[in-house]
């Protein structure tokens, strides 16, 4: 891939999807000088199986793992957004804020979900959530950032239109690039692991983590390997 070296943005729905799905190449990037900026599109308010967890208190839990999770993979910045977990809808008042972000960062690369990922064999079918940050982001990245006439309230406030060169998708089920991440799995899980309030199901994703990372390295003949449909929109 010819990677460029400018800031990276990352979209994702819930915390703890960035760390799964791209954790190790966004950590690699970091290491390598480039200012990765983490933008979550929901507050995480029903990740818990435990109808004892309050929703409000929940979503305060996962904004400290978040932070905590940011700083393992070495970030630049991190936010999250103030959309309830579960309604995440790709709508304009959804789209004006990561347009917003953009044009804040001015990625040189966008990572996301693959919006077009529905169905994983017979076993899963993708969140709703996940589907919905990934349609999202591609509409916020074009037209959206990158045209004046949208959101031009944020050209009166000193913000240019931006124009996105790359975009990655993550749990993608037509991957056109396979990442060497063998070096940063530990900290991939390492980040992975800061997200607590998600240890009841962490046996689980643990053990996938680690399966699906070796599916994939084994395609590039590597121990683990993140998948990406790599859109070059230059």
């Amino acid at each position: 891939m010819d990677e460029k070296p400018g800031p990276v943005l990352a979209c994702f729905a819930h915390p703890d999807d960035m760390e799964i799905s791209a954790g190790g190449t966004l950590s690699r990037w970091a290491d390598e000088g480039r200012a990765v900026h983490l933008l979550i599109l929901t507050n995480g308010d029903k990740g818990s199986n435990d109808a004892a967890h309050e929703p409000a208190v929940l979503a305060r839990m996962r904004a400290e793992e978040t932070e905590r999770a940011a700083g393992v993979l070495g970030f630049a910045s991190h936010a999250i957004l103030g959309n309830p977990d579960g309604e995440l809808a790709n709508s304009k008042v959804a789209r004006e804020p990561v347009v917003r972000r953009i044009r804040e960062v001015k990625p040189e690369t966008v990572v996301t979900s693959d919006p077009t990922a529905v169905f994983f064999e017979d076993r899963y079918y993708n969140h709703a959530d996940h589907r919905a940050a990934g349609a999202l982001t591609l509409d916020a990245v074009f037209p959206g950032a990158g045209n004046p006439h949208f959101f031009p309230e944020h050209l009166r406030e000193g913000l240019e239109a931006w124009q996105v060169n790359d975009v990655w998708l993550g749990w993608s089920l037509e991957p056109n690039h396979r990442e060497d991440v063998t070096e940063r799995m530990d900290r991939k899980l390492a980040a992975l692991h800061e997200h607590k309030s998600q240890l009841e199901m962490f046996g689980y994703f643990e053990d996938w983590v680690r399966e699906d990372a070796e599916r994939i390295g084994r395609v590039i003949g590597v121990r683990y390997g993140e998948a990406f449909r790599v859109l070059d929109l230059e």
